[in-house]
Parts: structure tokens; sequence; C-alpha cells
């Protein structure tokens, strides 16, 4: 393992590979080459995980420290020059510009120019959106350059706590794709391994199934969607249309999937649903879809596992399967 992790140069090249591209870069340029640089080293994260999780327990546990160790590393250079390349386009957190800076980060993971235009008349309801998804990814971007070490530090605890849940009970994770389908992906894995083989469903049409079913059953989901999304004074009309629009985002983006998601997956798979996390109590969903109850065609579980601080990029799910599954 050790020869692998620091004889194998590619890794090291996600760090590197756009070194040569830093010349006169845009921001617009830069911080989508950031996001490549980010998204390139988490899929090879996860690629080590899925190879250090061979061999005995005690080899497992000894690989999955050695690969943690050297994204932690990897992680905090490539960060740390992220962090420095922004700073040389005038985007610095200890001066006094930061504000500026910060809105034309915004803009600029919206798509929208950052230099100075005349004023215009007042914003329309999709622009606030998209400006507001633009918000939090760049929350996202910021919470990366300046938090990277402690996020490091609570994935490496919520990771020992999940570990000590999981190992009594005889699972292990399976270690999936962060992509923003990742619910999807580690649900159609978990079919898989019901079925013994492959999944009934793809992600993609497990996607579609949750959309169909929220706009089947609007009532059972208005009211948690509301807590989420209130905007005051909004009209019926306009509430339908960002539900709706909601619900197409889940069936054709690759938007995360939560507590929502996870109650029209449980209904529209009838089967019982179990998340296991190191950083919140553990939940079960569907549970009128055990055996004995309901109309359920499989008393089997979906067991999956949620990780609060996965890859500092928001909620991340995998798999939980059975040790033997290995």
């Amino acid at each position: 393992m050790d020869d692998k992790l620091h004889g194998d140069d590619t890794l090291s090249e996600v760090i590197s590979e756009n070194a040569s591209q830093q010349q006169e870069e845009t921001l617009e340029e830069m911080l989508s080459r950031h996001r490549k640089e980010t998204n390139d080293l988490q899929n090879k994260e996860t690629a080590l995980k899925k190879a250090a999780a061979k061999g005995s327990k005690a080899e497992q546990k000894a690989k999955k420290k050695q690969v943690d160790e050297e994204v932690h590393r990897l992680s905090t250079k490539l960060k740390e020059r992220q962090a420095e390349e922004l700073a040389s386009l005038g985007y610095n957190k200890s001066t006094d510009k930061q504000k500026g800076n910060l809105d034309n980060l915004v803009k600029a993971i919206a798509g929208v120019s950052v230099t100075t235009q005349p004023e215009q008349s007042k914003p329309s309801k999709s622009v606030k959106r998209r400006e507001k998804r633009a918000q939090q990814e760049a929350a996202r971007e910021q919470r990366i350059q300046e938090e990277q070490s402690q996020i490091v530090s609570d994935r490496m605890v919520e990771d020992e706590k999940l570990e000590k849940k999981l190992d009594p009970l005889g699972f292990i994770i399976n270690e999936i794709k962060p992509d923003g389908h990742c619910l999807y992906r580690a649900v159609e894995d978990q079919l898989a391994l019901h079925c013994g083989g492959a999944s009934p469903y793809t992600f993609q049409e497990l996607r579609q199934m949750v959309a169909a079913y929220m706009r089947k059953n609007v009532s059972e989901f208005l009211p948690f969607f509301l807590s989420e999304n209130m905007v005051d004074g909004e009209t019926q009309d306009s509430l339908a249309e960002r539900f709706e629009n909601y619900c197409r985002e889940v069936e054709s983006t690759a938007a995360w999937g939560g507590q929502l998601e996870l109650g029209a997956l449980t209904h529209c798979l009838k089967k019982p649903i179990m998340i296991f996390s190191g950083s919140f109590p553990d939940v079960e969903m569907g549970k009128e879809y055990k055996s004995g109850k309901g109309t359920g065609s499989s008393d089997s579980s979906i067991m999956l596992s949620y990780h609060r601080h996965a890859f500092g990029l928001g909620e991340h799910y995998n798999s939980v399967v059975p040790d033997s599954a290995q």
C-alpha cells in the first residue's frame, strides 16, 4: 500500500496538472479549473478507498489511514494553492474588498458577468433562484479554502464513529462517486445487492420515479418544501411553479437528494430505508414496509450512510453492505 500511495504519480498530478493554465486566466476560468481539480481529487480518493477495502480488517484499517493521510496532505496543498491563485486576482478575505470580491465570485459561478453594468430593473424570480444557488456554491468554495483542515478533521472523526457503529453489525461502507447523484447511485447499489446482480432501476430512473411521486403527492411534500424554501408574499401560482421547478431539478439535474427524496424513494420502492450517520442519530424511514406490515414486496432494508463532512462540499451518501459482500 505504501508503494501504491507514494509511488503513484497519478494522484499528485491532480494538484499540478493544470498549473500551465494559470497565466492570463480570468476569474471564471480559474473557478472552473478549481472545481475540476477538486472533483478530480475526490474521484481519486474514492478509487483509493475502494482499493484499500481489501484484505483483513486490520489491513483495511491500516490502508484506510494511509489513504486519509495522503489525501489530507494533497487536499491541503491544493486548497492553499487555489486560495493563493484567487488572492492574485483580488479575492482575499483579509482585505476591505472582501464583500465586493465575494459578490463577483457568486456572479462568476452563476455565469453572470462581473464587469460593471448600468443598473437594471428588478431581477426576475428565475434570476433570483440562480443567484441563490450561486451564493450557495460560493459559500462552499469559501469553506473549502478557509476551513479545509477542520473539515478533514471532522471527516476523520465522522468516519471513525461510523466504523465503530457498523463494525459490530458486520457492515462496511461501499464508496459511491460524489457527483451529485450519490443518493440515487447508493440506492441503485443496494437494489443490485438485493437482486444479486444488476439493479432493476438506474440512478436516473430512480430520479424520475421520485419526481413523479412528488408531483402526484404534492400535499405530502409541500410543507417540508416550504420549511426550506419560504418566500414572503408568494402566491399559490408562484408556489406551484417553484415546486414544479424543484421536481424538474430532481428529475433531470445532478441536484443532491435529501429528506424529501428519501421519503419519496421509500414509497416508490416500498422498502424501508436505514440511514447510518457518524454526525447525527441514525434514521429509519418506511417502517410500514417491514415484514408483516404494509404491502411491500420485500422486507430487505436499503441501508445507506450519511456523511456531513465527506468532501467538504455538502451532504454525501454511500451504500452500506455486509462485510462478506466485498
